[in-house]
């Protein structure tokens, strides 16, 4: 798969405590995760920190790490960020309403499925006007889902919300990531430096994996441990604590600790903590 070059790299900057919010709905986002990571990373605060499933970005924007490598293999949401580091403000209109949904859905996925480049080089998938439907179909839809079907087409339904607050550009979020950088592909072309700091947040090990197009199965899942399990720095992953996940990450002589999490999407209506599993390696490791 082609890697986009979205890489914007400043070495010197200085670190920023003032953690900040999400800018994305995300399901499955780890924010109430960050009181759980804060100390594990505090030890490791000169090292760069690397996300290969970025997703709503809550652990980078509230850990505020000086040097961060986040990635995804979710073209649309990494086009977001590079906007958003680039200092979108989005032009669009934004209004929580059924039938704007629904048309800005279609002119979404008209651009996702379009090959012509624009007048800067990217696809039109790519562009300042894709990344800001992304960010109303994100705001607007149930949930805060992202799933695509197999076409590649967004196709998560309105969402039934009392009331939904936008917002045109964000520029404390662009201060952050313009000390960041920010690729587009797989975990695997994530190029590692011996003493980078790995948090890993993939899809659950649940049957709902259509998170991209080609979904992330379970045969991805064990490359992803092993892959993990090679890296020679600190690492920790997170994800549902469901028996062969547990098994996996044990026989890489992962150490284990089992956590709550909220429960905010269930078809059925319950709201039961769910069983997270968080899998920690190499936390006392030199490489810098």
């Amino acid at each position: 798969m082609k890697q986009a070059a979205f890489a914007f790299d400043l070495d010197d900057v200085p670190a920023v405590d003032e953690p900040l919010s999400p800018i994305l709905k995300w399901a499955g986002g780890k924010r109430w995760l960050l009181p759980h990571l804060r100390p594990l990373w505090a030890p490791h605060q000169h090292r760069r920190l690397v996300e290969p499933f970025v997703g709503g970005a809550a652990v980078a924007f509230g850990l505020r790490p000086a040097r961060a490598l986040l990635s995804d293999i979710n073209l649309h949401l990494m086009g977001f960020y590079r906007w958003v580091q680039l200092g979108l403000a989005i032009e669009i209109k934004l209004a929580y309403d059924e039938s704007l949904y629904y048309a800005h859905r279609d002119r979404f996925n008209r651009l996702a499925r379009a090959q012509s480049p624009t007048a800067d080089g990217l696809s039109r998938a790519e562009s300042a006007e894709a990344a800001s439907l992304f960010y109303y179909l994100n705001r607007t839809c149930f949930n805060g889902l992202c799933r695509f079907n197999r076409s590649g087409e967004f196709n998560v339904p309105f969402g039934k919300y009392a009331t939904v607050t936008y917002a045109r550009e964000w520029p404390a979020h662009a201060t952050a990531l313009s000390a960041w950088s920010t690729e587009w592909g797989p975990f695997q072309q994530v190029l590692l430096a011996p003493g980078d700091f790995v948090y890993a947040d993939p899809p659950y090990d649940v049957e709902f994996t259509q998170y991209a197009k080609d979904g992330f199965t379970w045969c991805d899942q064990m490359r992803l441990a092993k892959w993990l399990a090679r890296h020679p720095g600190p690492v920790v992953a997170s994800n549902q604590a469901t028996d062969r996940i547990v098994e996996l990450y044990t026989s890489l002589g992962f150490a284990l600790q089992y956590l709550d999490a909220p429960r905010r999407i269930a078809c059925t209506g319950d709201r039961t903590p769910a069983r997270e599993m968080l899998a920690t390696r190499n936390l006392s490791a030199v490489p810098s």
